[in-house]
């Protein structure tokens, strides 16, 4: 009971010298500063601040559970979709095929790791990226950077590249439609494993990935009919009809976010209801910045992306200053090296941390460090690199004693062609045929389901203590 007290008033001296607005006394970067009407823009997020939450306090608290859970080496954290969400590509179809492909990435994952997998989507509001460059120029002309259908848009002309709230309102909208799809496929049928055949995507028809998965769902349904048989149905099983799906974007664009901040009527506490995990971006994670200032307020659970220039120091007061009261579930840390530097950047991150006997969730996004262009111009990321990258985080969490709680990826469910290799072996040349993206590579369904089986294949020799002496393999059962 003295400890509960004890947080309490920790929290409550927090919350003292906290509010939904108080990030704007900080300096905000990658926050366009360039709208024409700042009135409108103001009148836009007052419009906001009195629309319906998107998620709901409860659900975010069982979000910070289960990655808890997590953190503790009981679960496995599944977090993916779009580099950036775009207002072009809102269709039904693109929402589901990306959510079946999380599904068969989490069907695979459960098998290998032999836990629980938690979903978490890249889904439902992530419309806004900081640009490294904030213009652009093409043959002469230079215009504001595209920073995301939230902000402004793609096309290369003064009006399109112009700062719009009324794009905010659009957001909203479409988050709000996503997400009542989303749950309709989590918990109407769509996502019961009686279905795990349907789950497939034709264009991926004939892969060698492919014909593994239908393996593995052949065996999901053998086991359903055995527990059938038993009497254990989906009826009287809620895990085997649902699943928990979560959402999360980059809470970059602060004012949307503030105007997206309720006072929950049971706790009395702020929850960011525009997703159910927010995450601090490699650019944006200053500690006395103003995105550290808005999400140390919340409830909601925080990622914070770790790339080679974060030093220890910083990343302790990040961890001070977000989770002051070490709360279970709260922190996920994001290591984005990229392949040739997690080696040299991941190890001294991990022990500091350790010696300050933090309890976080260190997660892996193999991803935005492995960007790069071909000789054409076009970005890209090398499939190999990607792998490279998760499994060098893997071997680094091992030899440091911690376990390796999740992954982060940037893909869809869709035919692109962006990034290179993989099963289906793309060539540069073959990059054009279907380079679809508003701003980043993304893997592809393929792709996305070959990587998840060598994860699974990882997960379950790490369970199973495979390679390792005797003397480790306990210890391998628990870290990864």
């Amino acid at each position: 009971m003295a400890f509960i007290a004890l947080q309490r008033g920790a929290s409550y001296h927090r919350m003292m010298s906290w509010s939904p607005s108080s990030w704007r006394r900080k300096p905000a970067m990658h926050i366009p500063s360039d709208y024409p009407d700042p009135t409108a823009l103001a009148a836009v997020e007052k419009e906001l601040s009195g629309y319906p939450p998107l998620v709901f306090a409860g659900e975010v608290r069982t979000l910070k559970r289960n990655l808890a859970d997590v953190a503790e080496g009981r679960a496995f954290l599944l977090q993916g979709g779009d580099c950036a969400e775009s207002f072009k590509e809102f269709h039904p179809n693109i929402i589901r095929d990306t959510f079946r492909v999380l599904l068969q990435m989490s069907a695979a994952l459960t098998f290998g790791a032999g836990m629980p997998i938690v979903k978490v989507g890249r889904i439902a509001g992530q419309y806004a990226k900081p640009r490294s460059e904030a213009t652009e120029t093409r043959d002469g002309v230079t215009l504001p950077s595209y920073r995301g259908d939230n902000i402004n848009g793609m096309e290369f002309e003064p009006a399109s590249r112009t700062p719009d709230p009324q794009r905010l309102l659009k957001s909203y909208g479409q988050a709000a439609a996503t997400l009542n799809l989303i749950r309709a496929f989590a918990g109407g049928g769509y996502a019961d494993l009686h279905n795990v055949h349907k789950w497939n995507l034709e264009f991926v028809s004939g892969a060698k990935q492919t014909a593994r998965y239908q393996a593995l769902a052949d065996r999901i349904s053998e086991a359903l009919t055995f527990m059938q048989a038993c009497g254990v149905t989906s009826h009287e099983v809620r895990s085997l009809r649902e699943v928990d799906f979560f959402t999360s974007h980059e809470a970059l664009l602060l004012g949307y976010e503030e105007a997206m901040t309720r006072v929950d009527s049971t706790s009395g506490r702020w929850y960011d209801t525009s997703a159910h995990l927010i995450w601090i971006g490699d650019r944006t994670r200053q500690p006395d910045g103003a995105h550290v200032e808005f999400c140390r307020g919340v409830e909601n659970p925080i990622g914070v992306k770790c790339g080679p220039s974060l030093s220890t120091d910083d990343l302790l007061r990040l961890l001070d200053r977000l989770n002051p009261n070490e709360e279970p579930g709260r922190i996920v840390l994001i290591a984005r090296f990229g392949a040739e530097k997690i080696q040299a950047g991941l190890p001294p991150l991990i022990r500091a941390v350790t010696a300050a006997g933090r309890k976080v969730l260190w997660s892996s996004d193999p991803m935005h460090g492995n960007t790069i262009k071909t000789e054409s111009g076009v970005k890209t990321r090398r499939f190999e690199a990607i792998l490279s990258e998760v499994g060098s985080f893997f071997d680094i969490c091992r030899g440091e004693g911690v376990y390796p709680g999740g992954v982060h990826f940037e893909m869809t469910g869709q035919n692109v062609t962006e990034c290179l290799g993989g099963a289906f072996d793309i060539s540069e040349q073959e990059l054009a045929a279907r380079y679809q993206t508003q701003c980043d590579p993304r893997l592809n369904a393929g792709q996305a389901l070959e990587l998840a089986f060598i994860l699974a294949d990882r997960l379950k020799s790490a369970r199973d203590g495979v390679g390792a002496p005797k003397a480790e393999r306990e210890t391998a059962r628990n870290i990864v």
